[in-house]
C-alpha cells in the first residue's frame, strides 16, 4: 500500500512528496484546482498548509488527495 510520509508545498501549486517506498515525486495540483473540493487551494497561503495525515496529503477543512493519485501522476525527483 502506497503511503505518503512527507510533503513540501512549493511554488506554482507543486508538492514535493515522499513515499513509504523511499521515492520522492513532484506532483502538480494545478489541474485539480478547478474542482469545487480544491478551490480553496487556489489561495497560496492556504495551499502552503499541506501536511501529512493518515498516509496522505491533507489541508484544513478535510481537504485531501489520494496517495495513489499523487504517486501515479507525480514525476520522480
Amino acid at each position: 500500500m502506497i503511503e505518503i510520509t512527507s510533503v513540501q508545498p512549493s511554488q506554482n501549486f507543486q508538492l514535493v512528496v515522499g513515499f513509504n517506498t523511499g521515492e520522492v515525486r513532484r506532483f502538480d495540483m494545478r489541474p485539480y484546482l478547478g474542482y469545487p473540493v480544491y478551490r480553496r487551494l487556489e489561495n497560496p497561503g492556504f495551499f502552503s498548509l499541506a501536511k501529512v495525515a493518515y498516509g496522505t496529503v491533507t489541508w484544513p477543512d478535510g481537504i485531501d488527495i489520494a496517495p495513489e493519485t499523487v504517486y501515479h501522476e507525480g514525476i520522480p525527483c
